[in-house]
């Protein structure tokens, strides 16, 4: 089984595609930070509606329609930047023994199929935000308005079809060209070294026989 981690490029790197990249993932940092922070409110807000039914015996106003407006911005907007980072569920039995040209030929097949689905979705998804938009579609028990989440599903599927795209032209480059630097595009990597690397940014120096010493002052 193997692991992914982001290919970055600094400022100034990349020629077009870096410069692309970067402003491309940029976006994806502030989506994903959105819903990080959504996390995090609907935590706090999970905490407070057990605390006040526990002690006061009172419910928060509408907090299943909240929870549920809220899950449309928690789960899509994070979708391109696991997608840059390489983060998604992927499955790896074939790609495991794929090297050089042939790999990023398989990468390349699998981000056109990508591309495909998430054009279909993105469509659907908008045709249902505009029906409840038309229709003032809202929830059962509040009445909160269902469009604005319904909204951000085709917009975050929109942006992955972009982050799709800029992986497009990387992997393509990297088909041509193999011996490449890759840009724009997750580097698979296996488990052990995954693993070095997780300790290594830990601050800890591995000897040849495996054995780990933390970094200190000395």
């Amino acid at each position: 089984m193997k692991g992914a981690t982001v290919v970055g490029t600094a400022p100034g790197e990349g020629g077009a595609l870096g410069a692309i990249d970067r402003a491309v993932h940029a976006v994806e940092r502030g989506t994903a930070l959105i819903s990080g922070f959504g996390i995090f409110a609907m935590m706090m807000l999970g905490v407070v509606q057990i605390v006040s039914r526990k002690l006061l015996n009172y419910s928060i106003l509408g907090y299943i329609d909240i929870v549920e407006i809220m899950m449309t911005f928690l789960v899509f907007l994070g979708l391109a930047y696991t997608e840059r980072l390489g983060n998604h569920i992927r499955m790896e039995i074939l790609v495991n023994y794929l090297k050089g040209r042939t790999l990023w030929l398989f990468e390349l097949i699998s981000v056109i199929v990508g591309l495909f689905v998430c054009a279909v979705l993105a469509k659907y998804s908008w045709d249902h935000a505009m029906r409840a938009y038309n229709s003032g579609d809202s929830t059962i028990d509040i009445q909160l308005l269902w469009w604005p989440s319904k909204m951000v599903v085709p917009a975050a599927l929109a942006l992955l079809f972009v982050r799709l795209l800029v992986s497009l032209w990387g992997y393509l480059r990297l088909v041509i060209d193999p011996t490449a630097v890759p840009i724009a595009v997750p580097e698979i990597i296996d488990v052990e070294e995954q693993a070095l690397r997780d300790v290594a940014a830990a601050g800890i120096e591995v000897n040849d026989n495996g054995e780990g010493k933390v970094d200190g002052p000395r």
